[in-house]
């Protein structure tokens, strides 16, 4: 069990009705000062709808490559209309490291997110020709069997990396017992992480560092809560209170260079 733990930032909320690189660009970089090490990005439109036009996504992650060592984890999920194809345009975007990789189809409030296994297939050779590192999106404990079994497909480089989800409506609920069921079924050899969508505390989160998780996303994406009474006002309060949760725990938090170590990514090239 590793003592160093990611802080992966999702900055953008779905619900989000305006999104200005520039601002985005910020919120990232001043996440970077207190410990985040990963972002995690949809392509969205300036009206924060879900797009294939990746220049608004490129002018967001062009200053942060250009002032940290940051990695870029591009989405290729989001619930919406696009094809396979589309959902998969930042992957084919200089800078873009990881990508969100989403096995399985499940119901996310009053919505399906759609992901046969024709998509899901198509989506990770896309990923692997590219050499980018998949972070596998686990929100239901067949999930993890869809996994092993694109393995045995697609040459995924190793470790590889799964994300459990808790929180949403319609799957896997937050809970203790959930956590420990979907970890129980995850490969020993492989790294794991945790995204609590909904969260109005750290329990969950604190439960998962302790019970070995090495990665964590955070960020107005998935809630905008510092604790049940307190809502933030800027990401970079979110990952502060992460990083001080981690090291109350004898954990380090991880910085971009030793998670690219952790996650086998190179450094990133310099122009």
């Amino acid at each position: 069990m590793s003592d160093n733990v990611i802080i992966s930032l999702a900055p953008v909320a779905a619900d989000c009705p305006t999104v200005i690189p520039e601002e985005v660009a910020n919120e990232i970089l001043a996440s970077v000062e207190h410990g985040a090490a990963i972002v995690h990005l949809h392509v969205r439109d300036k009206q924060g709808r879900l797009t294939p036009n990746t220049q608004d996504f490129e002018a967001t992650i062009a200053p942060v490559m250009a002032q940290s060592d940051l990695i870029i984890q591009a989405s290729t999920g989001g619930v919406s209309p696009m094809s396979i194809q589309e959902r998969c345009a930042p992957l084919a975007c200089a800078g873009v490291e990881m990508a969100s990789l989403n096995v399985g189809s499940v119901n996310l409030g009053d919505n399906v997110y759609f992901n046969p296994t024709p998509d899901v297939e198509y989506c990770s050779r896309e990923i692997v020709k590219r050499t980018i590192i998949p972070e596998f999106e686990v929100f239901e404990i067949g999930m993890i069997n869809n996994i092993l079994a694109l393995q045995e497909k697609i040459p995924f480089k190793t470790p590889m990396l799964f994300n459990i989800v808790l929180g949403h409506r319609g799957s896997s609920p937050a809970t203790i017992d959930a956590l420990i069921a979907l970890r129980s079924m995850i490969p020993r050899d492989a790294l794991w992480g945790i995204t609590h969508y909904g969260r109005q505390n750290f329990d969950i989160i604190a439960a998962a560092v302790g019970m070995g998780a090495c990665e964590v996303r955070i960020g107005f994406e998935d809630s905008y809560y510092l604790s049940a009474k307190e809502k933030a006002t800027q990401n970079y309060q979110q990952v502060k209170k992460l990083a001080t949760i981690i090291r109350s725990m004898d954990k380090t938090v991880a910085t971009p260079d030793i998670a690219r170590q952790m996650l086998s990514i190179p450094p990133r090239q310099r122009a």
